[in-house]
């Protein structure tokens, strides 16, 4: 029973501590100077990841590797379909002709290139599908590319520039850092505990619990962000904020998780590539769809519907 009430405190300690790291190393990064750009593209976008990027590390190094898949794969399906999709229903999201010709294709490419790394036994015949540490390696060079990318679309935004850092004494900074590593430390070890033990109880597999509980969990920090961004209307950040979440999640944890320890995709797996695949198709041609460059209730509403469909058929096939 207590693994269960962990693994549900966990998901608060995560989201938490990825807070407190993120505002105390803000404070100290703005008493450094540091411009309000650089913080946005490294502190608080790796800030955002790191509940999916510690669950990933420690289901790899414990060899659960089913559930570090499940949490990406579930993650990024869950961001389009249902954080957006509810997003879009509070208020229709407008976005920029670069997030719709570049970032957003990004995500579309990032997600294929992991249908093809991965499927080894599909393209080469090999006996072993999965993502080795050689992949992982070109998964951070993409990623590399895409932070090279993103600063060269920061310092032509005057929003960004805008971005407000609270500044805190160098004790409280310290202290909010320490605390917040601990809090990703327990949850993540607590939230990949409680998915072991409730795939057994269930007698499900741990890549259902993967793809489902934990992705959402994770997912949490995008859905309150996205949705709270769609109610002020400022419906680029809505987008953005998951398109970037989603490229961060294959090529920089997806690459750090299989450097750590290659995993192994099974047959099952590729329905799951292919939903990620489809998903991020449906987001570029709803771009196209209706009102132009703008997701709408109504596509929003058959978003949430699909994703619906999708974890139905999770829980009856797996």
């Amino acid at each position: 029973m207590l693994t269960y009430i962990l693994f549900i405190i966990g998901f608060g300690l995560l989201i938490k501590g990825a807070d407190f790291l993120v505002d105390g190393a803000s404070s100290i990064a703005k008493k450094l100077e540091i411009s309000a750009i650089v913080i946005g593209l490294t502190i608080v976008a790796f800030g955002t990841s790191a509940p999916e990027l510690i669950v990933n590390i420690f289901a790899s190094a414990s060899g659960n590797t089913d559930i570090a898949i499940g949490n990406i794969l579930g993650s990024n399906i869950a961001n389009i379909l249902l954080i957006l999709g509810i997003a879009s229903m509070i208020y229709p999201l407008a976005t920029k002709r670069n997030t719709v010709w570049k970032e957003i294709p990004l995500s579309l490419l990032a997600a294929i290139v992991l249908g093809v790394i991965a499927n080894d036994a599909l393209i080469d015949g090999s006996e072993y599908s999965g993502l080795t540490r050689t992949d992982g390696i070109v998964l951070s060079a993409f990623f590399v590319i895409f932070l090279y990318y993103t600063f060269g679309i920061a310092k032509m935004s005057e929003e960004s520039a805008e971005m407000e850092i609270e500044q805190f004494s160098h004790l409280k900074s310290s202290i909010y850092i320490v605390c917040g590593l601990i809090g990703l430390a327990l949850g993540g070890k607590w939230i990949v505990d409680g998915a072991v033990k409730i795939a057994e109880l269930f007698n499900v597999s741990q890549s259902l619990i993967g793809l489902t509980v934990v992705a959402v969990g994770t997912s949490l920090p995008e859905l309150a962000t996205s949705a709270i961004a769609a109610y002020k209307k400022q419906t680029d950040i809505a987008i953005g904020n998951v398109v970037g979440s989603n490229i961060f999640n294959i090529f920089w944890i997806l690459g750090v998780s299989s450097i750590i320890r290659p995993l192994p995709f099974n047959e099952n797996s590729r329905i799951d590539i292919l939903m990620t695949i489809f998903a991020s198709l449906i987001l570029f041609l709803a771009m196209f769809i209706g009102k132009k460059h703008s997701v709408e209730r109504w596509q929003g509403l058959l978003m949430v519907l699909i994703y619906i469909g999708y974890i139905v058929f999770l829980i009856t096939s797996k």
